[in-house]
């Protein structure tokens, strides 16, 4: 009988993090990470889709040499999923640890990326992992697993997203060290996009500029303004020689909204420092 899927996954990836993967902080966020860690206290990194959270917690794992568990939440996410769940292969039933369960045992950084969308019972499972407790039940084993001193249970949270169904509970969110990011300063941005996608410095500022003049449009209407992930897309894609036509209304247009007149407001942006032919 084949392998499950995700039993061969989680068996054979590496989740350590082996190369140095690029951040600039915006603050003092990455010292605050590792006094977290120092102390073990949970992170909660707050900010808007493409802030830098992920990329901060895969930088934060390599510089502490921590191995990284990430899960992508989502609404059917459930508490099983953490904790790991039996399969029968054959006329065998085994037992397959789930990516938070991996991380208590392995000492490592967990990575909760978008928390709130998970299902509720998913709260019951990392709260005691939050306090001075520092254990987690696994009712399916019968068996209560305590996580060593190297243990770190991260979780980000995209507050421009909340609503009375996904708003993250006051009993969840304060039992974590918020750190808050928000969108680089234009000046840090463009040099971001510079050391990423190796565009230009020109094209990485008029990149940032428009960028900031399009993320005013989120109050009019706009869901969410263009992100610095969005950016590094735009500025590979021009790298790559792609149209700026094509390649600024894949990332920056396109992406952000379905409504037309966004969409036309969105392109006289771009319209102001790119030519679009």
């Amino acid at each position: 009988m084949a392998a499950d899927p995700v039993d061969t996954v989680l068996e054979s990836k590496s989740f350590m993090i082996e190369q140095e993967p690029f951040y600039l902080p915006q603050g003092d966020e990455m010292a605050l990470f590792e006094a977290a860690y120092e102390n073990k206290l949970p992170v909660m990194l707050v900010g808007p889709t493409g802030s830098g959270k992920t990329r901060l917690v895969e930088h934060m794992a390599w510089r502490l040499g921590r191995t990284l568990f990430t899960v992508a939440c989502h609404s059917d996410l459930n508490a099983g999923d953490l904790t790991g769940r039996y399969i029968i292969q054959g006329d065998q039933v085994r037992w397959i640890d789930g990516p938070l369960l991996m991380a208590v045992q392995h000492g490592g950084i967990s990575y909760l990326d978008e928390v709130v969308e998970a299902r509720k019972d998913v709260t019951v499972v990392i709260h005691p992992l939050t306090d001075h407790r520092r254990y987690m039940v696994v009712e399916k084993q019968g068996r209560i697993h305590q996580a060593p001193d190297t243990f770190m249970l991260v979780m980000s949270y995209n507050p421009n997203y909340q609503s009375i169904i996904k708003e993250l509970k006051p009993s969840t969110r304060q039992r974590f060290l918020a750190i808050t990011l928000e969108w680089p300063k234009p000046e840090l941005e463009a040099h971001i996009l510079h050391q990423e996608t190796g565009v230009d410095h020109d094209t990485a500022e008029k990149l940032v500029k428009a960028a900031g003049k399009i993320r005013n449009l989120v109050h009019q209407g706009l869901e969410e303004g263009v992100s610095t992930r969005e950016l590094v897309y735009a500025a590979t894609l021009l790298q790559s020689g792609v149209s700026r036509r094509s390649a600024l209304s894949a990332t920056m247009v396109a992406s952000l909204t379905y409504d037309q007149d966004l969409k036309g407001s969105i392109l006289e942006v771009l319209k102001n420092y790119f030519d679009l032919g």
